[in-house]
């Protein structure tokens, strides 16, 4: 097999070689009129019967039958056939087609018919061969199936599978009715810095690389956050940013080391009204890209088009562990409660955060309709504003789907004396090995002594809400090229 393979791609070089030398190298062509996309021919066929349109794409079939042919030309929006006859485009051009393989790419300038079997197609008038495929895609039928090369050559991934490319114009097209949606309500978006001194604003491992020009350490960013709120300082008022975050962390099924995050701040309003914004950005997106708000996951059947669900961490933890914990009085009972439910922690680990930890354990699987979880503990929440009724808990909401956290709001917290006790507090669980805790931002401070109105703020991992948008098992299946181990290690 692999010697036929090497004969396969032997000849293929020496027909590319064949039509250098006779002055038709596919290669030195720089444009071609593309009039028309398959699609467009097959939704409009009744206005373009009959008329001439130029396709151009990868040839994906082609049966040879004496002195015409048929072949499959498959472009951005699908494919099409073409009936190629030798007293049609000439002689010479039909023995130069005859020898084209599949893979090529190739232009058809013809008429617009049906087949006697009723199949749409275009009648070639021209043929030209735009690019040289040297190398053989899979076999048809079995197509590219092997999820490791499907990602690591996401272009034959692209050719091969029709899902595929529909998932990512999908993405795209979620991506732009997001920008939509945030526009018409005065958002604007804007730019902020990857490379940053200070990876804060998430509890994430950041990477560091070195900046030669000045000789100084630097991080990947690990959220938008605190560039974002000092434009909210500035007077922006509504600002939000859609970019690439980089945490250094494992690969699962929902987790890449580099992922989209989007986030937004809007000042004079709260967590109620991120949640009220939340809500309505999710349904618009649902229904203009997918037509309905209601939308099929795995097993599960979501409605986005319902109010979503509304609920504190703690009555959550009340109603799926049988635990109240207006009942705990201090970390050593929290930790009594977690070893009982068998729930692991650390010795850093203070009353709050088992809290949240027995959340994860316990709750989090059962959030399969959209459910807003709100009042989180101020340990796990060093940028939120503090309930005023009880300061143990904060105006902090995340929002679940199919038992995924898709999103993480703030009444953001715009007192800088109170966020430079948090800030301290971060950098003792720095000191006590926790690499996911924040670094005090000095500049941050100053922005907020300078002035923050009340705000609020969310992130949204982009990737997941494409994952339920589009029934993807897994990130991978959404990100263009994820993060693969090299083939040599």
């Amino acid at each position: 097999m692999e010697q036929n393979l090497n004969e396969i791609l032997k000849l293929r070089r020496s027909k590319l070689a064949a039509l250098q030398e006779a002055g038709k190298d596919p290669f030195v062509i720089t444009k071609y009129d593309q009039t028309h996309h398959s699609a467009d021919i097959k939704e409009n066929y009744d206005e373009l019967e009959g008329k001439t349109v130029s396709i151009a794409g990868r040839m994906m079939f082609k049966r040879v039958m004496g002195k015409a042919s048929f072949c499959n030309i498959q472009d951005l929006k699908g494919s099409i056939q073409a009936y190629v006859a030798r007293d049609v485009i000439g002689v010479e051009p039909y023995m130069d087609f005859k020898k084209y393989d599949v893979g090529d790419i190739i232009g058809i300038k013809g008429e617009v018919f049906k087949t006697k079997t009723g199949e749409i197609s275009v009648h070639a008038s021209e043929v030209t061969l735009l690019s040289k495929s040297l190398q053989i895609l899979p076999e048809k039928y079995h197509g590219l199936t092997d999820t490791d090369t499907r990602y690591r050559q996401r272009y034959t991934d692209l050719i091969m599978n029709a899902d595929v490319k529909d998932t990512f114009i999908k993405r795209s097209k979620i991506i732009a009715s997001i920008r939509r949606f945030l526009d018409d309500r005065g958002f604007m978006e804007v730019e902020t810095p990857m490379l940053v001194q200070n990876a804060g604003g998430a509890a994430a491992r950041p990477f560091e690389t070195h900046f030669n020009a000045l000789d100084e350490d630097l991080k990947l960013r690990i959220s938008l956050e605190l560039y974002l709120k000092r434009l909210i300082v500035g007077g922006l008022e509504r600002v939000y940013e859609i970019g690439r975050v980089f945490r250094n962390e494992g690969l699962d099924t929902r987790h890449n080391p580099e992922f989209t995050l989007m986030e937004l701040y809007q000042a004079y309003t709260d967590y109620h009204g991120m949640m009220d914004l939340t809500e309505a950005m999710y349904r618009h997106v649902a229904e203009e890209v997918n037509g309905t708000p209601v939308i099929t996951y795995g097993e599960h059947t979501i409605d986005l088009g319902k109010p979503f669900a509304r609920a504190t961490m703690v009555d959550l933890v009340k109603q799926y562990a049988s635990i109240d914990w207006s009942e705990v009085k201090d970390t050593a009972d929290a930790r009594k409660i977690a070893d009982k439910l068998h729930v692991e922690y650390e010795d850093r680990h203070e009353k709050g955060d088992i809290l949240s930890l027995i959340f994860e354990e316990y709750v989090e699987e059962h959030l399969i309709q959209p459910t807003f979880v709100m009042d989180h503990p101020i340990e796990i929440s060093p940028l939120t504003k503090k309930k005023p009724e009880d300061p143990a808990y904060v105006e902090r909401f995340e929002l679940f789907i199919n038992g995924w956290e898709m999103a993480n709001a703030y009444s953001e917290l715009n007192d800088p004396i109170d966020q430079r006790e948090r800030f301290k507090a971060q950098e003792a669980l720095l000191a006590k090995g926790d690499d996911e805790a924040n670094t005090t931002d000095e500049d941050f401070l100053n922005a907020l002594e300078i002035g923050m109105p009340p705000t609020g703020g969310i992130g949204y991992g982009i990737d997941r809400l494409v994952m339920i948008l589009t029934n993807s098992p897994a990130i991978r299946d959404v990100l263009l090229f994820p993060t693969m181990k090299s083939l040599d290690k």
